[in-house]
């Protein structure tokens, strides 16, 4: 489609109108994505949306909250704190594992929560998170990874060269 000065003057009208873009491009013979990037180049005024056309008696809907400016994390400070020293209770011992799952017998109490773990602890997760359950390893993390020596044989399995593979077939 050529825009030229006559089918600008009769898209200017058919918009002053209140017709839809959909009306117009009937009416003009192009697309209705052809009349809305027109009308946009064109500076028209803006349309109602078409979805929220019947606002009778519908409530207001509320306003969206503005988005937070700034850090959303706690400062790293606070994670760096010493770990609150615990008293001695009694702990409830979490469900047992199934008969396929190494079982892990924690040496510090269930209740270690992931801001409490420090660096050189196990960062291995027990049970659901989300559920009182839940819980870190806690045990002492072999040097340099983030993982007991038990669990990081777990984490860390070595990968086979498939040229061995193909040397045996």
């Amino acid at each position: 489609m050529e825009w030229n000065e006559e089918t600008i003057a009769r898209l200017r009208a058919l918009w002053a109108e209140g017709l839809s873009t959909a009306e117009i491009g009937r009416r003009m013979a192009i697309s209705k994505n052809a009349v809305v990037g027109k009308a946009h180049r064109l500076n028209l005024p803006a349309r109602p949306s078409p979805i929220r056309r019947d606002a009778t008696g519908a409530a207001p809907r509320p306003a969206t909250p503005r988005r937070v400016t700034g850090p959303t994390l706690p400062p790293l400070a606070a994670a760096s704190a010493p770990a609150p020293q615990v008293v001695a209770a009694p702990i409830s011992q979490p469900p047992a594992p199934p008969a396929s799952v190494p079982r892990v017998v924690a040496s510090r109490p269930a209740s270690t929560t992931f801001r409490a773990i420090r660096p050189q602890t196990c960062c291995w997760p027990i049970g659901e998170p989300g559920t009182k359950s839940f819980r870190f390893c806690d045990s002492e993390a072999s040097t340099g990874k983030p993982y007991c020596q038990e669990h990081a044989a777990l984490a860390y399995v070595k990968v086979r060269d498939r040229r061995d593979d193909a040397a045996v077939a």
